[in-house]
């Protein structure tokens, strides 16, 4: 990971669930990571928490385990002592909590953006089932991120969402998105009466890739946990046959390495 990519490139790394670390110039992101074994687990964390090193800056889409993982922020306040924590503001105290020096700590809501190194790093509200926005401080609990990198090169972390009206214009705005890691696992009534709140389905999630134009698509929230899981080839599928195979998908491997170059 410690190599250099030059404009309009990017190095992205799946870690399971959301998880991604991406490097696009001199600047490493670790994205939505949950690195602490769990029994519930179908997939072991691919690095331990306590080796994971060079990170300029951790991201997190919502106060949820599997996106931010609580007893690993601890350790990479330590082992990544100059590392950015990036979070919805609404979890600040929570994050504070973790050992997070407050020069770290970044609190964004909708609309709001923070540079690190060669990233631009903008937020947009995600609404995991619901929005639930705190009609007191206007701060929302879930985000999405819309991440420019080198040369404006565009990857959208989708963080845990349904879509809801407003979303795909303010993706939109930002310009072509190269690169989208979308959450296909769904929603029911089984999993909202034991308090799981859901994502799109695949259908909707082609649709929202569909429609933003990506130029590569990354299926995700699939594979580890048996009871919120979904098939990602139906996923491709869907995607393929609707958009007539203008969307490239890629779906991936845990730590695979996938690089994308703007120019193909």
């Amino acid at each position: 990971m410690n190599q250099y990519y030059e404009s309009g490139t990017v190095a992205l790394w799946w870690l399971g669930q959301m998880g991604l670390i991406l490097k696009t110039g001199h600047t490493t992101l670790c994205i939505d990571y949950y690195a602490t074994p769990d029994a519930a687990r179908q997939t072991r964390p691919p690095v331990p928490a306590d080796e994971l090193r060079g990170i300029d800056a951790f991201l997190g889409t919502h106060d949820h385990l599997d996106h931010i993982d609580h007893d690993a922020w601890k350790i990479w306040t330590k082992t990544n002592p100059e590392a950015k924590f990036v979070f919805p503001r609404k979890h600040m105290d929570s994050v504070l909590a973790d050992g997070v020096a407050p020069g770290n700590a970044v609190g964004l809501n909708d609309g709001e953006s923070f540079r690190i190194g060669d990233c631009l790093i903008h937020a947009i509200a995600a609404s995991h089932e619901f929005l639930d926005q705190d009609p007191g401080t206007g701060l929302y609990p879930y985000l999405q991120y819309l991440i420019e990198g080198k040369d404006g090169i565009r990857i959208h972390h989708a963080g845990d969402t349904v879509r809801y009206e407003g979303m795909l214009p303010k993706i939109r705005s930002f310009g072509a998105v190269d690169v989208q890691l979308l959450p296909i696992n769904g929603r029911d009534a089984r999993r909202l009466r034991r308090n799981c709140i859901g994502n799109m389905t695949w259908q909707e999630a082609a649709d929202l890739a569909g429609e933003t134009g990506a130029r590569l698509v990354i299926p995700g929230h699939w594979d580890m946990f048996a009871d919120n899981s979904a098939d990602p080839s139906e996923f491709a599928d869907y995607l393929d046959v609707k958009y007539h195979g203008k969307i490239p998908c890629q779906i991936p491997e845990v730590m695979e390495k996938i690089v994308y170059r703007r120019s193909g």
